[in-house]
C-alpha cells in the first residue's frame, strides 16, 4: 500500500510516495513535457529505476565527498556534453548525498530544471529528499553552498530499507528521534511505513509554513548545530544520524540549564536515543572548545550563537545562547 502525502506550495506542490515498491510508479510521476532524464546515482546502489522515457546515467562518487562544488561541475558539464536543457530532468536515486547533489545541480544547470527523487535510504525518506533543501559542503562546514529548489515529486520506498546496513538505518533512525519533540509523539511503536509517513507529513506541515527557513523551519535543525559542527571537525567519522542523536542529547542538556525543560522532558530524550540505540556521547578526540568554535559556523548563527531548543512551548529557536551554558552542557554528552 502506498501513502500520498502532498506538500503544498500552490503552484509548485509536488506529491511524496510512501510505500513498499513505491519507486515502480516513477513513470507517472516524470512531469509533463520532459523529453529525457538524468539518472543520479552511485555504483553502490542496487535500486534501478524505469523513468519510461530515454535517460542517461551519470554516477556520483561514494560518500559525503560527492557533495563538492567540483563534483557539481562535472555533473553540470556531463549534461550539457549530453545537449540537456530545461525541457529535460533529473532523476536523483540514492541518498540524502545523491538528493542533495541532484537538487542542486537541478537548481543551477540552465538555471533550474525539473528533478524527481528517489530516496533509497531511511536519512533520505524521512528528512533530506523533502523540502527542497539542496547543497554541497566546504571544508569550513556541512551545506554551506546550496539552494532552495523544490522537487516535482519525492518517492520513499521501504523496500530499499530492507537492505541498508546496520549503521545506515541508524543514521536515519536519528533524524525520526528528533520528530518525536516536533509533535510525532511516540513513533518508536509505529510500523516502519506508517513511521516514515508520520515523518514525512511533519516535515511537510513545517516546509508548507515556512519554505525558505525564514522562522519555523528551522526547528527542523533540532539537535544538529552540535551535529554539524561534529562531522565538520571529525571529517565525519560519525555518520549524520549519529551526530544528531548526541546533538539532541546535548540541546536537551541546555535546555535543562536554561529552565527551559525539567528532569522528565530530559529523561525522555534520554528514552528515545535509548530505545532507537543511537550514541549520546562525543568522540574523544574532539574538544570542546573546536566545537564551539564551529558553532559560530552554523547556517542559523546570525546574532551569536543560535540554538533550536525544547521547551514548555515546544521546539523553537533561541538566539544568543549563553557561551558559559554551551561549556558547561558539554558534560552531558562526555
Amino acid at each position: 500500500m502506498t501513502t500520498t502525502i502532498t506538500v503544498d506550495l500552490g503552484d509548485r506542490s509536488y506529491p511524496v510516495l510512501v510505500g513498499h515498491g513505491a519507486r515502480s510508479e516513477l513513470s507517472a510521476l516524470i512531469p509533463a513535457g520532459v523529453k529525457r532524464v538524468a539518472v543520479l546515482t552511485q555504483a553502490g546502489i542496487p535500486w534501478p529505476v524505469d523513468p519510461g522515457i530515454a535517460s542517461i546515467r551519470i554516477e556520483l562518487p561514494d560518500g559525503e565527498a560527492a557533495k563538492s562544488l567540483s563534483v557539481v561541475e562535472d555533473v553540470c558539464r556531463q549534461l550539457a556534453g549530453a545537449g540537456f536543457t530545461r525541457a529535460d530532468a533529473i532523476v536523483a536515486v540514492g541518498g540524502g548525498v545523491v538528493t542533495d547533489v541532484g537538487g542542486f545541480v537541478a537548481s543551477v544547470y540552465h538555471r533550474g530544471i525539473r528533478f524527481v527523487s528517489v530516496s533509497t535510504t531511511l536519512l533520505g525518506q524521512v528528512d533530506a529528499a523533502i523540502g527542497g533543501k539542496t547543497g554541497v559542503n566546504l571544508p569550513e562546514g556541512k551545506n554551506l553552498v546550496g539552494a532552495f529548489w523544490q522537487p516535482s515529486a519525492v518517492i520513499c520506498d521501504t523496500e530499499t530499507l530492507e537492505t541498508l546496513p546496520h549503521r545506515e538505518f541508524q543514521c536515519g533512525v536519528g533524524e525520526i528521534a528528533k520528530y518525536h519533540f516536533l509533535g510525532g509523539g511516540r513513533l518508536d511503536e509505529l510500523p516502519i511505513d506508517e513511521r516514515v509517513a508520520a515523518c514525512v507529513q511533519i516535515k511537510a506541515d513545517v516546509v508548507m509554513a515556512d519554505e525558505r527557513e525564514g522562522g519555523r523551519r528551522a526547528i527542523l535543525n533540532y539537535g544538529h548545530t552540535l551535529a554539524h559542527a561534529i562531522e565538520t571537525a571529525g571529517a565525519y567519522d560519525l555518520r549524520h544520524g549519529e551526530a544528531v542523536a548526541i546533538g539532541i542529547r546535548y540541546a536537551a542538556e541546555i535546555a535543562r540549564r536554561l529552565g527551559r525543560i525539567d528532569d522528565d522532558r530530559v529523561a525522555e530524550h534520554e528514552r528515545v536515543l535509548a530505545a532507537y540505540e543511537l550514541p549520546t556521547t562525543l568522540p574523544e578526540q574532539l574538544t570542546d572548545t573546536e566545537l564551539m568554535d564551529l558553532f559560530s559556523r552554523d547556517k542559523k548563527a546570525i546574532d551569536g550563537v543560535t540554538f533550536v531548543l525544547d521547551g514548555p512551548d515546544g521546539v523553537e529557536t533561541v538566539v544568543g545562547v549563553d557561551p558559559e551554558v554551551l561549556a558547561a552542557s558539554f558534560v552531558a554528552v562526555r
